[in-house]
């Protein structure tokens, strides 16, 4: 059971498939310790009947969401009458944002548009959202509180099932390029989130189109990024597998890094990098890579460059 300030505890692991956030206990879930627990809130039937469970779970039963691949949290903890006698200073976004990530699930679930505002200032529409918590993907529902009631259970079926059918990540395959230069120098590009100031470092590259070859599609990516012409392929190095959220879609890519060498490049990319979440180019020497607190991606790209003979 994970400790809380209130009476509800968090039920949450790593490796979640989706975890669900309702705006804050109320005195009928704080008295049970479980979530949801009003007989009038919707909440757990929607979860079975949009597939979620394969049974109808009583609140009591919450941690049996584990097993399935599910948690679920609360966006503010102080028990109320109802969710409109809270206050702006009951949400704290950096803590919750932190909480999300220790363990990474695939997606969060807001269970209510104000669960999702009172954290984030920004008033959403229902289904996926632009902004992440890391490569954790967002989504509001519609609430299943009784107060809700005007809101017909179909339309809040219909929200519980597109959810479970987004949670299913796209799969893509993309090719990428470690590119090296006389000097040892390795050329990366740092990607930003469409929402929030969260920035990494990674290889250049991207997916590749039907019919392409890798070499095709590699190709294509350095001189869109980069400007490089006359590319001549290197050896594979390694594959790498990432789950991401990317504009409201979640993502299971297989990288593909090939080596690239080249004598000397100046890095002048020839499209509008911003709409591809590129926000800066440039070289990185061995000392600056061992010596950065940056981000990179893949998160041991450091160490697989110690492990790369000049």
């Amino acid at each position: 059971m994970a400790e809380t300030p209130s009476a509800v505890p968090d039920v949450l692991a790593s490796g979640l498939s989706c975890v669900f956030c309702g705006i804050n206990p109320g005195r009928v879930s704080a008295a049970a310790a479980a979530h949801f627990a009003n007989p009038r809130n919707d909440f757990w039937r929607l979860l079975h009947d949009a597939g979620f469970t394969p049974w109808l779970l009583d609140p009591q039963e919450q941690f049996s969401l584990l097993e399935l691949g599910l948690g679920v949290t609360n966006a503010a903890y102080r028990t109320t009458p109802g969710s409109g006698d809270l206050r702006r200073r009951d949400f704290d976004a950096l803590a919750f944002d932190a909480r999300i990530r220790e363990v990474a699930p695939r997606a969060v679930g807001f269970v209510g548009k104000e669960a999702y505002r009172g954290l984030y200032g920004e008033r959403p529409e229902l289904g996926p959202q632009l902004r992440s918590i890391g490569r954790t993907g967002l989504f509001v529902l519609p609430s299943t509180s009784p107060a809700n009631a005007a809101v017909p259970y179909d339309e809040r079926l219909r929200w519980f099932r597109a959810l479970h059918e987004w949670l299913e990540p796209a799969e893509r395959i993309a090719v990428r390029a470690l590119v090296i230069d006389a000097d040892d120098r390795v050329l990366l590009v740092q990607y930003r989130r469409p929402v929030g100031d969260e920035t990494w470092w990674g290889t250049p590259g991207g997916g590749v189109d039907p019919g392409e070859s890798d070499e095709q599609a590699l190709a294509r990516e350095l001189r869109e990024e980069i400007g490089l012409e006359g590319l001549e392929l290197g050896p594979l190095l390694y594959e790498h597998v990432g789950e991401f959220p990317w504009d409201r879609q979640l993502f299971r890519q297989v990288n593909r890094t090939y080596l690239v060498r080249v004598p000397e490049h100046e890095p002048a990319p020839t499209i509008d990098l911003a709409a591809e979440g590129v926000v800066d180019v440039r070289w990185w020497s061995r000392d600056e890579l061992e010596t950065s607190d940056a981000q990179f991606t893949p998160s041991d790209l450091v160490e697989r460059m110690r492990n790369l003979t000049p």
